[in-house]
């Protein structure tokens, strides 16, 4: 460490070490953190991360640098950071070991999934941390090429079990997504800049130091450079001080053009390639004889050093004064003996920064060094990549469909305004290619059903002929919940022939069209759902399912779905298959996996950048928070869906928002409000509401009417149930046609019928609530009390309190006061405590449960070893013997 940085440490800088000593001691006691260390250039945040990684004690210490060479580089700072703990590798579940190792470049290939890769550097750097604890350092972040940066992030996001310290350095705004916690770096105080300018250069006029602090912004390294530049004179105020002052970029552009010829040639190579072995090559091409001399004289200026295998400068800025001090064509000319000495990835951008011009050679290089780095999951940087291509490519064709390639690696690495604006100039190329120009129009109604408007995406999808255009076009359809255009949609796939998705496509259409052969159509698109082999495809048999009001069948191929999408990848589409699973889990009465999975999905739909999916997982959010009674979150989280909902027109989004809200009322007993809210939702148009959010909410609508007293409504209601359930024929289906019968009728055997075929726990116990009441009334309390106790006792595990409250006051009024029921041992558990003892039961390894949730395989078992003393087990088996028992009683199934 240079006197300065000591310096610009011991003064003034008491706070700001203070904050970064906070983070690093939580994180040694196991809970781990990431911040952010903002400042100007100069103002001493490299000299922070140095005294806070030396009070470490015996943690370890990673420390990386962005490298402004190396920021299109995919995983170049990455590499440097992971290098020395590779050896641990093997630690690692094997889908991530196999992404970090493809990442890294030891491995050819990989899965491109880069939640996968962020899970699998998360689950390396945690290895890293045993046994002290680990300080993870990246410098000049801002310089971070994006796969790098991006892979960080998604472990920074994630450290809240582990003994990790994640200590980001960036300069200026650079954003940082998802790292709150900052701490900034500004100026000195005036007095500590006053003791920094004294302990350096001795006494000054007060005038002068006043004047030196105040242009300076008292940046800790322009007071030090500044005043080394001043003479005596001018320090004591006896002579005027420069104007401009000789300080920043100018300053150290002075510096370099007082250099050699050769010794600025070397260091213009080494400003633009790190490898120490490929600039010595080439400076022995450019400047024979005089490499050693050059080299000795750069490090007697101080402005660089020789450092193991690369040059390093003595401020970042540097790099950037060479290159202002170097005309262009000498840089071009510095990049092209570069690029011969070099290959892959290095090759490819040295060529570019070597081009005058469009040069397709040039561009097809950067096009394979794009689809090496997508490969490895580095979209970010592949999409640079390609977008640089763009530039470079002479055909107009070929151009639009490297921005086309662009626009998608920007979207799959959760950038969507960047893939937007480079979906905009590939259409404005794509000239008369009417299949590119189809291309386009699917990718751009893709990008506006995932984050922009659903009914826009519904108009440009609907302008394609193709089977896969037309699906997609479904889907939007779907979500807006537009019939209307559904029905029309199905219609033009039934013309295409016969295969899964066809017969899924045109069975959705021709069934809401009421046309007979589309229940026959959607039966036979679930015979194939054997053959199924990926997540896409499980979505759309849910649907199917969905369509013939069989929702039991739809949640069971929703977790198919979220099982097959996590062991096998899907890139880009985790969060939206999240929407579906957390759904399913709460439709089949498993709250708690809703919640959590819920939870996950909300965090990496906001990392994704799928605003139409944070949508989804906040109304989801919302119904649960309605199932606890809980009012003030149910109403702000159904808000937050509402604000993106609406504007979007996604009708499924927004009407299961508004059902959110309505079951609130119901859950409260506040029967009139609800009923309100239930009518809305029916009548809810295209975007504003959803035919499937109206009918799966019938049940609910009816017994709100019933107890609001309006008899002709809830009989009215039925009467449409029944018609749209008519293709429906399992079970549970019917458990719920059967008690809403049995509310409308007042008939007894509906609800005996009801309870019999109910296979979801918590609706079969709202089933046993209402039959124990009528009982109860009817003055049968013997008869009433095994139904209320019941349901008394899934709710109370189920943390629906409202409910629970009801079934207790509706017992003690039968005649039973006894006290509440024992509480499931499985009770203890969070949320996602209770996915991983589900998962153990299940017989995965702590390595199989990490992969398949995005842990490292230490955040698995520190869960573990908080599950046990809760449980009083003491082993794996023993925590699987207890899941198996609590789940064999219907009422205990992985609920609150």
């Amino acid at each position: 460490m240079t006197p300065l940085q000591w310096i610009s440490v011991l003064y003034g800088r008491y706070a700001e070490i203070s904050a970064l000593d906070e983070v690093i001691a939580q994180a040694r006691h196991g809970r781990g953190g990431a911040v952010v260390l903002r400042g100007e250039a100069g103002a001493g945040k490299t000299a922070l991360l140095d005294a806070a990684t030396a009070r470490g004690g015996a943690m370890r210490v990673l420390r990386t640098g962005g490298v402004e060479s190396e920021s299109d580089l995919a995983f170049a700072a990455l590499h440097q950071l992971l290098r020395p703990v590779a050896g641990s590798l093997d630690a690692l579940p094997g889908p991530q070991r196999d992404a970090v190792r493809a990442a890294l470049g030891q491995a050819a290939g990989g899965t491109g999934d880069r939640f996968l890769l962020g899970a699998g550097v998360l689950s390396l750097l945690a290895e890293a941390a045993d046994p002290e604890g680990l300080i993870c350092v990246v410098d000049d972040f801002q310089w971070a090429d994006r796969a790098s940066a991006d892979a960080l992030l998604f472990a920074a996001r994630r450290l809240g079990t582990e003994r990790i310290a994640m200590l980001l350095a960036v300069r200026g705004d650079a954003p940082v997504k998802g790292v709150p916690s900052t701490v900034e770096v500004p100026g000195l105080p005036e007095n500590a800049a006053a003791e920094l300018l004294e302990s350096r250069h001795g006494p000054l006029s007060a005038l002068v130091r006043r004047e030196l602090i105040t242009l300076t912004g008292a940046n800790p390294l322009a007071l030090d450079e500044i005043a080394a530049r001043l003479t005596p004179a001018q320090l004591a105020g006896r002579e005027p001080l420069p104007d401009p002052l000789p300080g920043g970029a100018r300053l150290f552009g002075d510096r370099v053009t007082a250099l050699s010829a050769p010794a600025r040639l070397v260091a213009l190579l080494a400003a633009v390639e790190t490898d120490l072995a490929v600039v010595l090559r080439a400076a022995e091409r450019l400047t024979p004889g005089s490499v050693a001399a050059a080299f000795a004289e750069l490090e007697e200026s101080g402005l660089a050093e020789v450092s193991g295998t690369g040059v390093r400068f003595c401020h970042p800025l540097m790099r950037s004064a060479i290159h202002e001090a170097a005309a262009p064509a000498e840089v071009r000319h510095a990049h092209a003996v570069l690029a011969e000495l070099t290959a892959g990835d290095r090759r490819a951008w040295h060529l570019a920064g070597a081009a005058l011009g469009r040069a397709e050679p040039v561009a097809a290089a950067l096009t394979e060094a794009a689809g090496r780095a997508r490969d490895r999951g580095g979209y970010g940087a592949a999409a640079v990549a390609l977008t640089r291509a763009a530039e470079l490519t002479p055909e107009p064709g070929a151009r639009a469909v490297r921005l086309k390639d662009a626009a998608v690696a920007a979207w799959l690495g959760g950038r969507p305004g960047q893939a937007e604006s480079l979906l905009a100039e590939a259409r404005e190329g794509a000239g008369g290619d009417v299949t590119l120009a189809m291309e386009l129009a699917q990718l751009r109604g893709r990008f506006e059903l995932n984050s922009g408007n659903a009914a826009e995406a519904v108009r440009i999808l609907a302008a394609g002929d193709s089977l896969d255009m037309l699906a997609d076009a479904m889907e939007a359809a779907s979500y807006v919940g537009d019939t209307a255009a559904m029905v029309g949609l199905g219609r033009r796939a039934a013309a295409h022939p016969e295969g899964f998705l066809r017969d899924t496509v045109a069975g959705i259409g021709l069934t809401l069209d009421g046309d007979a052969t589309g229940p026959g159509l959607l039966r036979r698109a679930l015979a194939r759902v054997d053959e199924l082999g990926d997540a896409a495809g499980y979505l759309w048999a849910t649907s199917a399912a969905s369509t013939l009001g069989e929702w039991d069948l739809a949640t069971e191929l929703a977790t198919r779905a979220g099982h097959v999408a996590r062991v096998s990848g899907m890139t880009g589409q985790l969060p939206v298959v999240l929407e579906f699973v957390a759904t399913a889990d709460r439709l089949a009465g498993r709250l708690a996996h809703s919640q959590a999975v819920s939870e996950e999905g909300l965090a990496v739909a906001r990392e994704a950048g799928y605003e139409n999916t944070v949508a989804a997982h906040l109304a989801n959010l919302a119904v649960l928070a309605a199932l606890r009674g809980e009012e003030e979150p149910c109403e702000r989280l159904a808000r937050e869906a509402l604000a993106i909902a609406l504007p979007h027109r996604v009708g499924l989004r927004a009407g299961v928002a508004a059902y959110a809200l309505a079951m609130l009322e119901l859950c409260l007993g506040r029967y009139v409000p609800a009923h309100d809210r239930f009518q809305a939702i029916a009548v809810a148009g295209p975007g504003a509401g959803h035919p499937n959010v109206a009918w799966r909410a019938m049940p609910d609508r009816i017994e709100a009417a019933v107890g609001a007293g309006d008899e002709a409504g809830a009989r009215a209601a039925l009467s449409v149930y029944e018609q749209s359930a008519e293709h429906a024929a399992t079970p549970e289906s019917r458990a719920l046609l059967a008690r809403c019968r049995g509310l409308t009728e007042s008939a007894e055997e509906a609800f005996g019928e009801a309870l019999r075929l109910h296979t979801n726990p918590f609706e079969a116990a709202r089933t046993a609530m209402l039959l124990g009441e009528r009982l109860r009334r009817a003055q049968r309390p013997g008869q009433a009390r095994a139904h209320l106790r019941m349901a008394w006792e899934t709710f109370e595990r189920a943390g629906a309190r409202p409910w629970a409250r009801r079934a207790q006051e509706e017992l003690r009024a039968a005649g039973e006061s006894g006290g509440a029921p024992p509480p499931s041992v499985l009770d203890a558990l969070t949320p996602q405590e209770l996915r991983i003892a589900g998962l153990v039961a299940d017989g995965l390894s702590s390595k199989q449960i990490a992969a398949q949730l995005f842990l490292s395989p230490r955040t698995v078992e520190y869960h573990l070893y908080k599950i046990y003393p809760k449980l009083s087990i003491g082993t794996r088996t023993e925590l699987a013997r207890l899941v198996v028992l609590q789940k064999a009683p219907v009422a205990r199934d992985g609920m609150l």
